[in-house]
């Protein structure tokens, strides 16, 4: 009998220890508070966030707009992603002093180097505010009227709700629509590079691992936040002085075990977890597949010159980088979405749904709502499909096609704002292009142009194809364009904006590549963009009755987080490993092992500094490494998206054990569908960050500053 009330109670805990979700930080008491001391945590709710004391939330700051860092000491220091510091690491960098080869490292604060624009944005409160925002916006019966009247509010309490001088009201909308909540935020513009490793380290792996586990990148940089002397926010001054954060992370080097609790905190830029069944196929059969194929193209093409030359490589490594980054999301997102039968899983969901709604007598507000979707996402799937491939082959892949989309805006900005307003885009143009053409090769850009227009002309809907692109001879039709247009060089093109407008216009008109540009964009504007925005305005009101219908429907103990939006966000796991394929499974700790297994000398991917071989051959991990190993990476449970690159990985009791950079293939479905079985967020273990500062770069001064709780009880080493 016994035996049988600890089973039940052990499933009951299992039950309510729950996974995935991205929370928000003021709303964790209750259901949230529970799940998370359920898997294992021992701080509380107001731990995380509080507005009358100190809490987690003060040390992880928006970092860049793009990424998240955390604060780990009481003088400003700053830990995120190398690939988030990427940027300001390279601008520093010089043939001499090349940091990006070789890494960076400050020993004192004088050595620190200043970052032109780069800014930190700390959560100092938040509230709900979705009366004020939805005030009059309910006797309106046109959405177009509806969206109007909210920015109208918004803009208005963004200047009118209280404030500090040196803060920034911003208010989000969650929910699809459906909650409004305001964000009041501290902006650190005086940030400085304090550290970063060299990219074969920082980047190891590069991006034949991107997206992959197991990994093996120490995928971090350190910055420093500057303030004034009243420790608020200011332009860089060599008289400001190290920010003093409300709180920052101590470190834990206890060993980490599979079924730790985990959490992470940051900013995740945007998931669609309240899709329904009919536009995650829609994702899955038609729109990822153009995309993929359209990328998969491009990144051959350019692959099989940067093979062959190297001043290429050079010109295209990071253009290359860029384009499969998404293409090799897409294709996980598309594997796991299949393997886990998101589809499925939805249309189960669905028909619960209908259930619901008559249930509760509310077909008249909810019951058509399946249907509607239905019938939208049918009508809308030639226009989605033409939208994506205008987007990939004429914007995004083809260099070509997307200056001469520039000159087609350009175009449209005389038709529709005049002279002077053309003459300052023109200007702008004709600066900004120098960077570009840097970087531009003809060559690889005809190969990429012939390839794609090809699959444009194929895969386009044929009823909206312009009659110029319908059984075209790519080969010829790219010969004809690079020959002849003088959209190949910067010089040419400078030639070509030179004028009065009337001249300019007509000679972009005879030049053969914005002949072809013209002919797409005109298509997609003609004959895409204002139905596709029809339907698509059609959905976002459906997706917002539809989200509160769920909200409404669904009992108090129902998991209903609301989507990504790139404001602060909490979520909770542990670390496990997982099964991708039959007779497949991936232990959740990698070590140094791995990365020596992986080295290959002299590849810009997979070498390895000569140094860190030494400390490996030596096994010289200071007090970071665990039975003669170098834990390096990890990964847990945590539900995870872009934007959460640098969010702090912490343990049970709120300590830095990691720091977010990835996540692993399969599980980039979690954007649409999170599944704890096979999404997985990828760490580097801050024993691997600590070991490279101090036994590396032996910067025992950035060591010094941190609070590092060593096993044991143990005593800091200085």
């Amino acid at each position: 009998m016994k035996f049988l009330k600890l089973l039940i109670l052990f499933l009951f805990i299992q039950t309510q220890a729950q996974q995935g979700g991205m929370w928000i930080p003021s709303l964790l008491k209750g259901m949230n508070e529970t799940e998370m001391k359920n898997l294992g945590m021992k701080i509380s709710a107001e731990d995380i966030y509080s507005v009358n004391k100190s809490s987690l939330k003060d040390a992880v700051p928006h970092f860049d707009g793009g990424c998240t860092a955390e604060m780990i000491s009481n003088k400003g220091l700053l830990l995120t992603n190398h690939h988030c510091g990427y940027d300001n690491i390279q601008s520093h960098s010089t043939v001499e002093n090349d940091y990006l080869t070789n890494g960076f490292w400050a020993y004192s604060m004088a050595e620190e180097l200043p970052n032109k624009d780069l800014y930190v944005t700390f959560i100092n409160r938040i509230e709900d505010v979705t009366t004020k925002v939805l005030e009059g916006v309910g006797t309106l019966t046109n959405e177009s009227d509806k969206q109007k009247k909210i920015q109208e509010n918004i803009s208005n309490l963004n200047k009118s709700l209280p404030k500090e001088s040196w803060q920034e009201n911003s208010i989000r909308t969650f929910y699809d629509g459906n909650q409004y909540i305001l964000f009041v935020t501290e902006t650190y513009r005086d940030v400085r590079l304090v550290g970063a490793p060299p990219s074969s380290i920082g980047k190891f792996g590069s991006d034949t691992d991107n997206w992959v586990w197991p990994r093996h990148t120490g995928d971090f940089s350190l910055f420093r936040v500057y303030a004034d002397k009243n420790n608020k926010p200011a332009e860089y001054s060599k008289d400001n002085v190290p920010y003093v954060p409300k709180h920052f992370f101590p470190i834990s080097l206890e060993n980490l075990k599979e079924n730790d609790f985990t959490m992470v905190m940051g900013y995740p830029g945007r998931t669609q977890e309240y899709l329904p069944s009919f536009a995650v196929e829609q994702i899955v059969n038609t729109l990822n597949p153009a995309k993929i194929e359209v990328r998969d193209a491009a990144l051959k093409v350019q692959d099989g010159f940067m093979r062959k030359d190297n001043a290429i490589k050079i010109q295209y490594a990071s253009k290359y980088a860029s384009v499969a980054n998404y293409w090799k999301k897409w294709i996980g997102e598309t594997k796991g979405l299949k393997k886990s039968n998101a589809i499925g899983v939805k249309q189960k969901f669905e028909k619960e749904f209908a259930e619901k709604v008559a249930k509760a007598g509310k077909q008249a507000e909810y019951g058509n709502l399946l249907n509607e979707f239905e019938k939208n996402y049918k009508e809308i799937n030639d226009y989605a499909l033409a939208r994506d491939l205008f987007s990939e082959v004429a914007l995004r892949n083809t260099e070509l096609l997307s200056v001469g989309y520039k000159l087609y805006q350009l175009e449209q900005i005389l038709n529709t704002k005049g002279e002077q307003s053309f003459n300052d885009r023109r200007n702008n143009l004709i600066n900004g292009l120098g960077d570009f053409y840097k970087d531009f090769n003809a060559k690889v850009d005809e190969k990429v142009f012939e390839q794609l227009i090809a699959i444009y002309s194929n895969r386009y809907p044929s009823q909206f194809l312009s009659v110029d692109l319908k059984n075209i001879d790519a080969d010829k039709l790219s010969k004809d364009v690079y020959a002849n247009s003088k959209l190949v060089s910067y010089d040419k093109i400078k030639e070509l904006l030179t004028g009065d407008s009337k001249t300019v216009i007509a000679n972009f008109n005879t030049d053969k590549g914005f002949q072809v540009v013209k002919a797409i964009a005109d298509s997609y504007f003609q004959n895409i963009a204002p139905k596709y925005d029809e339907i698509n305005l059609k959905n976002t009101a459906l997706q917002r009755t539809y989200m509160k219908a769920i909200l409404e429907l669904s009992p108090k103990s129902a998991r209903i987080f609301p989507d990504a939006n790139s404001t602060l966000r909490v979520t909770y796991g542990k670390i496990k490993g997982y099964k991708p394929s039959d007779a497949v499974y991936y232990e959740p700790f990698t070590t140094l092992d791995g990365v020596m297994e992986k080295y290959i000398p002299g590849d810009y991917e997979f070498d390895v500094p000569q140094k860190l071989i030494s400390l490996y051959n030596a096994k010289d991990y200071g007090d970071y490494g665990v039975n003669g190993k170098m834990p390096v990476c990890f990964i847990a449970t945590n539900h995870t998206t872009g934007g959460n690159s640098g969010s702090p990985a912490l343990d049970k009791n709120g300590n830095l054990i990691g720091l977010n950079f990835d996540r692993v293939w399969e599980g980039t479905m979690s954007d649409i569908y999170y599944s704890p079985d096979i999404c997985r967020n990828i760490m580097v273990d801050i024993r691997y960050i600590l070991f490279v500062i101090d036994k590396y770069a032996n910067a025992k001064n950035i060591i010094n500053e941190l609070n590092i709780k060593y096993p044991n009880v143990k005593k800091i080493k200085k």
